[in-house]
């Protein structure tokens, strides 16, 4: 699919502020189904913009306004061409303590979160036995959903997991931080992906449309074969589904303070106010990121 999309963050600020510092994660990674054909980004007030790749290979844009300002406005605007991810390997349980896993899985296998262990973690595990790590994924990806009601406002953004449990309700990032975590408790290498999720039919209905920044996983799958390499798949717990061509990946870490779209300070004693939105419209439907 070939997407143009539009991030539009603009801040308010009630008086006078400066040195405000940010850095950007919203440029569409380049991947094997993925490829990110154009990208602009305009800043008002003006501000010189330097990148760089941090450590887990995302594009930071980072800028400085060191003059008096009320106001920000990033304008980033992009176009993305994706296609669907190969099938995913389904190798066994076994699979997960070779050397050759345990090396690709990295940091992304290490606990978090769950260190003092948190109520209602392990009752969760239990019912995630499968027979293989790939039906584990599947699992989790309706297993999330099923007991969590999606709803907005009741958790915010440095909410952790043990809100979520309490108050049984969140959004995408908390769903993504629970996947994550019952993952590793299983053995399975898991990862946030932050990223833009075309929210629109694909079969008719809108050409364009207005969603949020979205968040889902990637899982490191063993190779279903026993000799190839483990394989990141992408996994969707608010969709219920595997990644695929409607979801555009900016970037992934060990969790959402690695990846967060928009971050930074400013100098002053102003309070400030967010008007942010994402804007994605259908060029081709029929464009793939492998063409």
């Amino acid at each position: 699919m070939h997407f143009a999309i539009r991030y539009l963050t603009k801040y308010t600020y009630d008086a006078p502020v400066s040195d405000n510092l940010n850095a950007l994660r919203v440029r569409p990674a380049t991947t094997a189904s993925q490829r990110c054909d154009e990208f602009h980004t305009r800043i008002d007030p003006e501000a010189r913009v330097s990148r760089y790749l941090d450590y887990f290979g995302t594009e930071v844009l980072e800028f400085g306004i060191p003059a008096n300002h009320e106001k920000l406005e990033i304008d980033v605007r992009a176009r993305v061409v994706t296609a669907d991810p190969t099938e995913p390997p389904s190798g066994s349980w076994a699979r997960l303590s070779t050397s050759s896993y345990l090396d690709a899985a990295g940091e992304f296998i290490l606990p978090w979160q769950d260190q003092p262990a948190v109520e209602g973690l392990a009752a969760m595990e239990a019912e995630l036995g499968s027979s293989s790590p790939l039906e584990a994924v599947l699992l989790l990806c309706e297993m999330i959903p099923d007991r969590f009601e999606y709803r907005p406002g009741v958790t915010y953004v440095g909410s952790d997991v043990a809100h979520l449990l309490q108050v049984g309700a969140g959004v995408c990032q908390d769903f993504v931080h629970l996947a994550v975590i019952l993952l590793r408790r299983a053995g399975i290498a898991a990862r946030y992906v932050s990223g833009y999720l075309w929210a629109a039919s694909q079969d008719g209905g809108a050409e364009s449309v207005e969603v949020d920044t979205h968040a889902w996983l990637e899982a490191l799958l063993p190779d279903s074969n026993g000799h190839g390499e483990p394989v990141w798949v992408g996994a969707d717990p608010t969709n219920r589904r595997l990644a695929g061509a409607t979801h555009v990946k900016i970037g992934h870490g060990r969790h959402y303070f690695d990846v967060p779209p928009v971050k930074g300070l400013y100098m002053g004693g102003a309070t400030s106010t967010l008007d942010a939105t994402v804007t994605m419209s259908r060029l081709d439907a029929q464009a793939g990121a492998r063409a």
